[in-house]
């Protein structure tokens, strides 16, 4: 199953990375480390394999992807080893990427995303094309026509008002392309009902948001522990010091706050109340593409006896988060192929603010996860002995 694999934000740091570890995995220069999809409990026929996986995609820079490759293996994020091995594969998947369509209305730029995405489906002869969102945060405060049908909304990104955030403008793209969307990060995305309800008439599943690759992945491991134990959590502070791109983009107070939001959604969800405390994240230019949290938990016990937990975690956004993105390509892919659509509220496990999530509890997640995918593979095995 030849699948298309087009990131939004294709020369960032993430997209970078997951570009130069499908290329290692398919020529066999690497293993599947940090990639959920190989586990024993997932791995089989429904899904495309590594070596089907074609990548384009989109960007606002114009950077060379074997020179993001080089400085990501300068900064310690990639292995310079492959970084020389891979650049003649790093020169053919620049071929495919193509420059983010810019000026014009916004009905203008959509018709260039679908006939990227469409000319990309062709050339390369695929099945289907995943669109992800890998790029930059949206400020939170990013006005969305929620009240319109897909109708009115076609309608109205032929004026000249600026209808969509960027992120749901792809959205729409990839659905009026036939393609599969997944949002990565916490910007609005497919979440608008004309968004839908388009998805829904074109037959496409979709799934997001904010890929759950470090503090709150640690948060929805705790939070249920907690919670079965009957503790009670008077207070949850963390801090998130973020180099690179991403903290950059984060020490804007309003993309701040969408990603905030996003990662306290699961204290209170799990708990059932809200602790005292938040998160706060800073823009350390020093810590490069490496990321630090420090949390504080304070919670009673028996007869109120007060306690608490501290932890650190350290880890590089790129090297986390990257083979989630090639996991949720391949599962978006047998999704789409076995005839799923609407909102994947199944691939919950990969995400801090996941659409239609049933728990937000990390051990539940791997469950239902588990249990989907051995509902693909048995479908792909009937449809093969057919």
């Amino acid at each position: 199953m030849r699948t298309g694999v087009w990131l939004m934000g294709v020369r960032g740091s993430v997209a970078t990375t997951s570009i130069v570890g499908a290329l290692a995995l398919r020529a066999g220069l690497t293993g599947p480390t940090g990639c959920v999809t190989e586990l024993p409990e997932l791995r089989g026929p429904a899904l495309p394999a590594f070596t089907d996986l074609v990548v384009g995609g989109h960007d606002v820079a114009a950077t060379p992807l074997t020179k993001r490759a080089e400085a990501l293996a300068a900064a310690g994020v990639l292995p310079g080893r492959l970084v020389d091995a891979l650049t003649d594969e790093l020169a053919g998947v620049e071929e495919a990427l193509r420059p983010a369509p810019v000026g014009g209305t916004q009905a203008e730029r959509a018709a260039a995303v679908v006939h990227d995405l469409t000319d990309f489906r062709r050339r390369h002869g695929l099945d289907r094309v995943v669109v992800v969102n890998v790029s930059a945060t949206e400020p939170a405060a990013v006005p969305h026509p929620a009240h319109l049908d897909p109708t009115a909304l076609r309608d109205a990104l032929a004026g000249p008002e600026e209808v969509l955030p960027a992120s749901s403008l792809y959205a729409y793209a990839a659905f009026t392309a036939g393609c599969p969307y997944v949002d990565f990060t916490p910007s609005t995305g497919a979440r608008l009902p004309a968004l839908a309800a388009l998805a829904a008439e074109r037959g496409l599943p979709y799934a997001g948001n904010d890929g759950k690759t470090g503090e709150t992945l640690v948060k929805s491991v705790l939070a249920p522990m907690f919670a079965m134990r009957h503790l009670a959590v008077r207070s949850w502070s963390g801090v998130n010091l973020l180099g690179g791109g991403d903290g950059a983009t984060l020490a804007e107070p309003a993309a701040n706050a969408a990603k905030v939001s996003s990662k306290q959604r699961v204290l209170a969800e799990t708990l059932g109340y809200v602790p005292q405390g938040g998160t706060r994240i800073e823009h350390v230019e020093e810590l490069g593409d490496f990321k630090t949290a420090w949390d504080l938990v304070t919670f009673a016990g028996f007869l109120g006896t007060g306690m608490r937990m501290e932890f650190t975690w350290h880890g590089c956004d790129s090297a986390l988060a990257a083979p989630l993105v090639l996991d949720l390509a391949r599962l978006t892919a047998a999704a789409h192929a076995a005839g799923r659509r609407g909102p994947l509220a199944e691939l919950a496990f990969f995400f801090k603010d996941p659409l239609d999530a049933r728990s937000h509890g990390l051990a539940e997640q791997w469950v239902t996860l588990r249990d989907f995918v051995a509902e693909l593979h048995f479908g792909s095995a009937d449809d093969q002995a057919r």
